[in-house]
């Protein structure tokens, strides 16, 4: 489980305890809209209906979900998806504490007996097993069955599920389920226009905008190598990575080899035909 905006732990009394003000984001996260994301998703909170953010690795879908959250004044619950996560893992289990059999609530629970926001990042890495329990999530019932308790808890009516996934990314035996995806209102999201993802650069890195520009302009030219083998375009995020390493004075190519060259592939041809592109420009 990831915990934005500082999640405080305490030890009491030898159990460790959350209180869900501590998952408010208490900054504003830095987010441009690039279309009527923002509209619309404040209009699905609104009539609570799920929500499915889709797109490519760091192309800013988590940032948009914690600049959603801090607006609404909403705790965020961020939980990481892999395949050895367990429907336990979600919802709870009961765990011994000397000599008691102590119930621990799950994220899931945490997020919904509250009234918080539950992202499940990268939702198909979870096994399908896992996934299906949040099925009486997503339509008008709002309801988590805790079967080890025998109990049926009822939403908060501020609780929101969003899931993210990337449909580029994924093989054939992990991609969402029909039977899932249907249940969502989906956000499609994808790497900025080359105006905004400048700008994103010199907000995020400190650089000007002539050295934002240019690596942009890298970005643009490594994301159209994906037709001649490239399994993924560089993301927003390995640029702005670059780009802070630059402002601490990296040199350029050095920047963008630690950065962007041996991050992206370990294939020597790409690697090779990533490096030309960087000399181009740089």
């Amino acid at each position: 489980m990831q915990v934005h905006a500082g999640s405080k732990m305490a030890e009491r009394a030898g159990q460790r305890t959350v209180a869900i003000e501590d998952y408010l984001i208490s900054s504003e996260p830095f987010y441009l809209p690039v279309g009527d994301e923002v509209e619309t998703f404040e209009a699905a909170y609104g009539l609570k209906l799920p929500v499915m953010l889709k797109g490519p690795t760091g192309c800013g879908k988590t940032r948009f979900l914690e600049y959603m959250a801090w607006k609404i004044g909403c705790p965020l619950i961020t939980i990481a998806c892999h395949e050895d996560l367990t429907a336990s893992d979600l919802v709870g289990r009961y765990l011994l504490r000397g000599e008691q059999t102590v119930w621990t609530e799950g994220p899931l629970s945490l997020a919904v007996k509250h009234g918080a926001i539950c992202y499940l990042d990268e939702v198909v890495e979870a096994r399908k097993d896992t996934t299906v329990v949040i099925h009486p999530l997503t339509d008008d019932r709002r309801i988590l069955p805790q079967e080890k308790r025998g109990l049926l808890l009822e939403a908060h009516p501020d609780f929101l599920l969003v899931i993210s996934y990337n449909p580029g990314y994924q093989s054939v035996t992990k991609d969402l389920k029909h039977s899932t995806r249907q249940r969502f209102v989906a956000l499609e999201f994808d790497y900025p226009p080359a105006e905004r993802e400048i700008a994103i650069i010199e907000k995020e890195s400190g650089v000007g905008a002539e050295l934002a520009g240019r690596l942009v302009r890298l970005g643009e030219m490594v994301r159209n190598l994906r037709q001649h083998g490239l399994e993924e375009g560089v993301s927003t995020r390995l640029l702005v990575y670059t780009a802070k390493l630059m402002a601490k004075g990296v040199e350029p190519h050095a920047a963008c080899r630690h950065a962007v060259i041996e991050a992206m592939t370990d294939d020597p041809e790409m690697k090779e035909a990533i490096s030309e592109v960087v000399s181009g420009i740089f």
